[in-house]
């Protein structure tokens, strides 16, 4: 799941592999918040970081692949925004973003071996501003049980509870652990329910 050259083979495979809707978590966690700075983890096609750049947020979207990031920026340009998007061609785990920096970081299912994905959850937390809110949402576990299109390796899954553990109590107020029903498509054409696990917490100041 940490291979530019794996990311970029699947996104040269379509002209767009994604929905182009935001993710539902993202707009359900974030559309009572105030906009600031924003950073979108493994921003894909771009759907969240222009949804977030419409709502008013101040956007760095990243992702690992240079092929999404070109999807990304043609449907920036189809979407009129007011102000610009920051594309940026970045492996978080191995480069972390700047610590205290951003108002509301974004990471929507980044699914990663253990300790890669502990070391990519706690950078981010890091470069979230006091005050700021952290969301990660990923496959719930338990969708390895449906006829879901997901990633066969157990490890790379993991739950809210999880996630909130890497959060220290004195730094951090946990807003919502949840494992959230939604129905999706599975790859015969099924309409099937599956688990998002919800993470989203506020620094304190």
């Amino acid at each position: 799941m940490n291979d530019q050259n794996l990311w970029d083979e699947r996104y040269r495979s379509s002209s767009a592999i994604w929905s182009g809707d935001p993710n539902p978590q993202l707009v359900s966690e974030v559309s009572g918040l105030t906009p600031g700075s924003a950073l979108d983890v493994g921003c894909g096609e771009g759907a969240d970081a222009i949804w977030l750049t419409e709502h008013g947020w101040h956007v760095t979207a990243v992702d690992i692949s240079s092929v999404a990031l070109e999807h990304a920026r043609a449907a920036e340009v189809n979407a009129h925004l007011d102000w610009g998007i920051d594309w940026r061609h970045v492996n978080v785990v191995a480069e972390p973003p700047p610590t205290l920096f951003y108002d509301l970081i974004s990471a929507q299912f980044m699914h990663l071996l253990p300790i890669p994905r502990e070391v990519l959850f706690r950078g981010l937390a890091e470069a979230v501003k006091p005050g700021g809110t952290l969301l990660i949402v990923g496959h719930d576990p338990s969708d390895l049980q449906t006829t879901a299109r997901r990633p066969p390796n157990p490890e790379v899954f993991y739950t809210a509870a999880h996630v909130a553990e890497l959060l220290p109590p004195q730094r951090w107020e946990i807003v919502a652990t949840a494992t959230r029903a939604r129905s999706a498509t599975d790859p015969t054409g099924q309409t099937i329910t599956v688990h998002d696990a919800v993470l989203r917490a506020r620094k304190r100041e």
